[in-house]
């Protein structure tokens, strides 16, 4: 392949992939002095050790600032993008964050761009599906590169789970509040994996204030009811004070009371 036709094909990528993409004279020191060459005209950005960005047309490189989800699947390619990235890559984020989290399964520490931070966590072993892969992902298209990331109905979940990932539970609510639809039969997989009451009842109470946005069957509403905490708990573990619903147990942020549909309190 052509050293131009791989920067375009490839906005962000691995000293690897243009080592097996390129296969200069020399093999991986060949291309890493072809690099080199494009690096000294500016036409590209070291990222990080091992990994390039093509700086856009018009721009210097010091003022270019790469994709950082496509940075996070150069530096892991087995990435799952999750937590308020996978709201982003849904198309549903309320708000754009500087934080990317994905899931991996190898160990690194996270990585300060200029601008952004990625955040690798370990894949949760309640999505494990073994060799097959994990739990509720899709694939999504972003810049010609597949990116896989958590389901709608996961995303939910995890973000209920772990709020801060998520840019809090209004982030959260006001975003998830967008979904076009979700699959039930998914959903309530991902919740019995997790098996916790308090995701069961938070996810109950957001259903009980999307319903008719999401077309959810009111007996839906009334089975999670069933499986609530017994005594109140804090969706924000670390809060004091807030709203207290009894329906579900919880207690909730006064910001989430008034989010919902039109004709909800």
């Amino acid at each position: 392949m052509r050293t131009a036709e791989f920067f375009a094909m490839h906005p962000v990528f691995s000293l690897d992939e243009a080592a097996k993409a390129l296969a200069p004279p020399g093999g991986r020191s060949g291309t890493v002095e072809r690099l080199k060459h494009y690096l000294e005209k500016r036409q590209l950005k070291l990222v990080t050790r091992r990994i390039y960005a093509v700086v856009s047309p018009g721009l210097k490189a010091d003022q270019f600032r790469p994709d950082p989800f496509l940075i996070a699947a150069a530096v892991r390619p087995d990435s799952v993008f999750s937590h308020h990235s996978a709201l982003e890559l849904l198309g549903a984020a309320h708000s754009i964050w500087n934080q990317c989290t994905v899931y991996t399964g190898k160990r690194r520490r996270r990585l300060q761009l200029e601008g952004a931070t990625i955040l690798f966590l370990e894949h949760p072993f309640s999505m494990r599906e073994g060799t097959s892969g994990n739990l509720a992902t899709q694939r999504i298209e972003r810049r010609g590169r597949l990116l896989e990331v958590t389901t709608p109905e996961r995303t939910l979940v995890e973000g209920f789970r772990r709020p801060a990932l998520a840019g809090g539970l209004e982030e959260l609510v006001r975003s998830a509040g967008g979904f076009p639809t979700l699959d039930l039969d998914l959903l309530e997989a991902v919740l019995r994996r997790y098996d916790m009451a308090y995701l069961w009842a938070a996810v109950g109470w957001f259903l009980e204030r999307f319903r008719q946005s999401l077309h959810i069957p009111d007996e839906v509403i009334r089975w999670m009811e069933q499986r609530r905490p017994r005594s109140p708990q804090y969706l924000e573990r670390k809060s004091r004070g807030g709203m207290f619903v009894p329906k579900w147990n919880l207690i909730l942020p006064k910001a989430l009371s008034r989010l919902g549909e039109p004709d909800e309190p």
